[in-house]
């Protein structure tokens, strides 16, 4: 089923790119066409626009202007003590010999072969 699906995928595909060759072709072919009596572009002017309205005048503030109001300072809000954490004293460990441990060990070479005759 999956064959059959992507052979029609290739061949649409082919046909979509010989469709556009022709298409490419018609429109060289209408860009090389040369009518001698084309109308030009009419020229394009700028319009005038009307001009802007004035902007109204924007009162004036008072010379005198009343302070901000000040907001009273509050008082600091005084903070918990932490508890001290008792200190903990753990009893002493029992004296224990650990056991020599040897510095270098025995190397372990492989078995010997057997000798051929």
């Amino acid at each position: 089923m999956a064959s059959y699906s992507s052979c029609f995928i290739f061949a649409f595909f082919i046909a979509m790119s010989f469709s556009s060759m022709d298409i490419g072709l018609a429109a060289r072919h209408l860009l090389q066409t040369t009518t001698p009596n084309l109308p030009g572009i009419p020229s394009l002017t700028n319009p005038t626009l009307p001009p802007l309205p004035s902007f109204p005048t924007l009162p004036q503030p008072q010379a005198t202007v009343p302070p901000l109001p000040t907001i009273p300072s509050l008082p600091q809000p005084s903070l918990p003590t932490v508890p001290k954490i008792p200190q903990l004293t753990l009893p002493p460990l029992p004296a224990t010999s650990l056991p020599n441990i040897p510095s270098s060990f025995p190397s372990l070479s492989p078995p010997p072969s057997p000798s051929t005759p």
